[in-house]
This record gives C-alpha cells, sequence and structure tokens, in this order.
C-alpha cells in the first residue's frame, strides 16, 4: 500500500513533467488542464504524507512542532483511553443496565434445566473440589478445624443443653435401653467372673473370721447380687429401674438449674477439651472428612454426585420458569457488578494507562501503524486523487470565469 501511494505520486509528478513540456511545446489547452490537475495531486498527496507520517514520526527527521504525536504523546493516549473506558464502559449505571438486558437469570436456568448440563456442572464442581482438596495441606486444615472445633465448643454452655436432652430422653424412655443392657452385662459379669468376686469378698472379710466362713459369705453375697441383676434385669418395673429413673431425672434438672452441678460440667469440659487425645481426634476427624468426600467426588453414581445433579437440575428448572427468581438472581448479579466496577474501577483504568505507558514509543508506534496500515495508505491514495481532481475543477472555473 505504500508503494501505491507513493507510485500514485510518482505518476503525478511525471504527469505534471509531461504536461508542462506539452504546454510550454504548444500542445493546446488541454495541457493546462492535465498540468493543474497533476500539481494538485502532487500537493494532495505530499500534504496526507506529511500528515500520515507525522502521526508516527518525525518527517525527514526534522523536529517539526506537532509531529510524532503517538511517539510523543502515548502516555496521555493512555490516561485518556483509561479514562474513556472507565466513564464509558465501567460505570455501575451501565454496567447494571446491559446485565439487565441479558437476563443472566432466565438464560442461566434454561441451561442448567436441559439434558446434560446438571451433569456437566457436577463433573466441573466434582473436578474442583478435588483440585482444591488436593492444594490444600492436611496439617493447616487440621490446625484450623482443631482450633475452630475447641473454640466453639468451649464458647458455648454444654450444661443447660444436656439437661435437656437427658430430661427428654428419660420422659420417653429413651434411656431404658441403657439400662437394659448395663443390668444384662452386669449379670454375665457376674456368671463369668463368680471366683473372682467370691474370692474379693472373702479378702475383704475381717481377719479374726474363719477361712471357710468368709467363703461362704462371699458366694452368698455373690449369689444375692446376682439374683438382684437378674431381677433387674428381666423386671422393667423394677424399684433399682426406678431409682435409676429418679436419679436421672434430678440430674436433669441439676443440670439446668443449678449452679454449682452446670460449673462443674464447663470444668469437666475444659479439662477434657485439654487433653491431647480429644485434640488429636478433633484434628484428625479432616482426614476421615477428606477420604468421604473424594471417595464421594470420584464415584459418579456416589449419593453425593446424585444429589449435586438433582439439586442443580431442580434450580434450573426453576430459575427458568420462576420470574421472581430470577429477579432475585439478576438483582444479586447486578450488585456484585455494580460493587467491582465502583471498587475497583480506578485498579482497571490504571491498568490500561500503565500498559500503555510501559510500551516503548518507538516499537508502539510502529505495531500501531502496521495494525492500522491500509488506511493510512488509502488516505494518501484519497489525497492524490481527491487533490487531482480540486486542482481540475479550480483550473476549469478559473478558465470559464476568465473567458
Amino acid at each position: 500500500m505504500k508503494a501505491l501511494a507513493t507510485g500514485l505520486l510518482l505518476l503525478a509528478t511525471a504527469v505534471y513533467a509531461l504536461a508542462r513540456w506539452a504546454e510550454a511545446a504548444g500542445a493546446g489547452a488541454w495541457a493546462g488542464y492535465v498540468e493543474t490537475a497533476a500539481e494538485a495531486g502532487m500537493v494532495g498527496a505530499l500534504a496526507d504524507w506529511f500528515a500520515v507520517t507525522a502521526l508516527f514520526r518525525r518527517p525527514f527527521g526534522l523536529p517539526i512542532p506537532h509531529t510524532a504525536i503517538i511517539p510523543t504523546k502515548k502516555d496521555v493516549f493512555g490516561r485518556s483511553l483509561g479514562e474513556f473506558v472507565g466513564e464509558n464502559f465501567l460505570a455501575a449505571q451501565v454496567v447494571r443496565e446491559r446485565l439487565r438486558a441479558l437476563r443472566i437469570g432466565r438464560r442461566a436456568g434454561q441451561w442448567l434445566a436441559a439434558p446434560g448440563s446438571a451433569e456437566r456442572v457436577t463433573t466441573e464442581a466434582s473436578a474442583a473440589l478435588r483440585g482444591v482438596l488436593a492444594v490444600l495441606r492436611d496439617e493447616d486444615v487440621q490446625a484450623v478445624v482443631g482450633e475452630a472445633v475447641t473454640r466453639r465448643v468451649a464458647a458455648q454452655q454444654v450444661a443447660q443443653p444436656m439437661g435437656r436432652m437427658l430430661g427428654r430422653v428419660v420422659a420417653d424412655g429413651g434411656h431404658q435401653g441403657m439400662v437394659d443392657l448395663v443390668a444384662r452385662r452386669l449379670h454375665d459379669w457376674l456368671v463369668e467372673h463368680r471366683e473372682e468376686v467370691v474370692q474379693r469378698i472373702a479378702e475383704e472379710s475381717p481377719g479374726w473370721t474363719p477361712k471357710f466362713i468368709d467363703h461362704q459369705v462371699g458366694v452368698r453375697v455373690h449369689k444375692e447380687l446376682l439374683r438382684f441383676a437378674g431381677e433387674v434385669r428381666d423386671d422393667p418395673h423394677h424399684p433399682a429401674r426406678g431409682a435409676v429413673d429418679s436419679f436421672l431425672t434430678d440430674f436433669a434438672q441439676e443440670l439446668r438449674t443449678d449452679p454449682e452441678t452446670i460449673g462443674r460440667v464447663e470444668r469437666a469440659k475444659t479439662q477434657l477439651l485439654a487433653r491431647p487425645e480429644v485434640q488429636e481426634l478433633i484434628a484428625s476427624s479432616w482426614s476421615a472428612v477428606r477420604s468421604l468426600v473424594l471417595d464421594a467426588a470420584e464415584d459418579e453414581d456416589s449419593e453425593l454426585r446424585r444429589r449435586i445433579r438433582d439439586g442443580v437440575r431442580s434450580f434450573g428448572e426453576r430459575l427458568a420458569s420462576d420470574a421472581r427468581l430470577q429477579g432475585k438472581v439478576d438483582g444479586w448479579l447486578e450488585d456484585a457488578a455494580g460493587y467491582v466496577v465502583a471498587t475497583y474501577r480506578d485498579e482497571i483504568t490504571s491498568l490500561i494507562s500503565d500498559t500503555v505507558a510501559g510500551w516503548d514509543a518507538v516499537e508502539a508506534s510502529r505495531k500501531i501503524e502496521a495494525n492500522v496500515g491500509r488506511d493510512l495508505q488509502f488516505i494518501r491514495i484519497n489525497g492524490t486523487v481527491v487533490g487531482a481532481l480540486a486542482g481540475l475543477l479550480i483550473h476549469t472555473v478559473s478558465v470559464l470565469v476568465g473567458g
């Protein structure tokens, strides 16, 4: 394109020279018309060449004022471009109106409800979840989980909630299963450890009693204990069970209302949390949760992935048909975009101006000229053609008026 534009200038120059020679040789009036048109074309071509060249460099390297505009004004252009983008594209109202026109909520709902979309979202979410879990260090997460659980439990009073729960359990008879278990285990233990119990009782007898009497006492006591455990096990209405009910009921009431009991429970809770075994148990819970989540995320038929798929599909169907929900989603997006624009507009626009400022002036000028070069050369071509036509018109009018 440069060669074409320059070629037209050289052509106009050659035509001018030939027309000048023909006019001097008496060729006739037509030579004057051609000479004037060629001369005006030369002037137009030179003027537009100067204008185009002045944008990117100094013509012939001469320090002519207001030339090499792009290299010298590059930073100003960058700031102006950043301000233009900030005022016209990053204005909160403009962003809100554009998002409102897009109706993202309805489109998102239609896409989520479409066949295959929920599966795709679930797959991508599972991959992202696995990536996050792979990046996280177990030690860091365990420390955070341990601290969070410890702090939360330490701040939460447990005595009164325990009292209310225990009271409801006793009132509903939910503790009877535990009483049955203890009674059966006690009876079985007494049967299995008869000799140990008898020997232990005999050893606790006074020293002045004969050994055989001590043994008989031990046997008798074991027999009574075994009978008592069997009665408690077999009789749902045994007085011992009633005593347990009364004890648990009173204890539940004390947990709710007695300051001394509440204080003891809270102190015991604090001491229990401080034990290394408890802290290790809390921290190790992360490893179990992590393994469960990873296994569920990798298994396409896992309950986790099925629930996510169903939830995504259900939400998409509702979002696609519920205008009120669409309005809420669009409103959230508009608020979020408005906040981002209002908060970070200066940073975004400074990115443009700083990027432009970091460009090398000569290299930036060369790249810009290369990207818009054809249009720039058409300016020169048009200058040559338009100049020639204008010169021809002016010469024609002058001849007509003068004649």
